[in-house]
């Protein structure tokens, strides 16, 4: 007996998880909490309440790749992100912060926030070195996870975004097909 292969079984597997069927809004914000006591200061308390993002905007982010596949992005305002960096760096911060400097010590809170929801993800997953500059795109509206916040009343968004575009929703099968 010969079957032909429809593809039925294969599209019914082709399943990938979104970011909320595997972490939460208060996963992060308690992630990004604890990053931000870490790194920035026991004094230095992020407010879960959300702000407009100014014009001039600046994103820091690490990409993760496993069974979920996307990216950790922190976008706030440029003087913002200078002052996160101000912050971070404290005493050994420099009198004028260069692009250098800003890129690094930004970098390094999304890869600590990065890094850790890695860890609350399932299965082996890798983490790529930080980025700064505009935010990658959303691909996925429904594979996104974002929480907004105020720190020392700047507003300040974490996103937990897909890096896949959605798939093709189920197509109907060719009965008889022929190969």
């Amino acid at each position: 007996m010969t079957t032909t292969d429809t593809g039925e079984r294969r599209r019914a597997s082709d399943t990938r998880p979104v970011i909320t069927d595997l972490i939460d809004e208060a996963t992060v914000e308690s992630i990004a909490a604890e990053a931000w006591v870490a790194l920035v200061g026991e004094d230095e308390v992020l407010v879960p309440l959300p702000g407009d993002l100014p014009a001039d905007i600046l994103s820091s982010w690490v990409d993760v790749v496993g069974p979920w596949t996307g990216s950790v992005v922190l976008t706030t305002g440029r003087a913002t992100a200078e002052e996160l960096s101000r912050a971070l760096l404290r005493e050994h911060a420099p009198e004028v912060l260069d692009d250098e400097d800003v890129a690094d010590a930004f970098g390094e809170i999304a890869n600590v926030v990065g890094g850790n929801v890695k860890a609350a993800l399932p299965g082996p997953s890798a983490l790529s070195l930080p980025q700064v500059g505009n935010a990658p795109l959303v691909r996925n509206q429904a594979d996104v996870c974002r929480l907004d916040v105020l720190w020392r009343g700047e507003p300040v968004a974490i996103s937990v975004q897909g890096a896949l575009p959605p798939l093709p929703g189920s197509t109907p099968t060719r009965k008889n097909e022929v190969s």
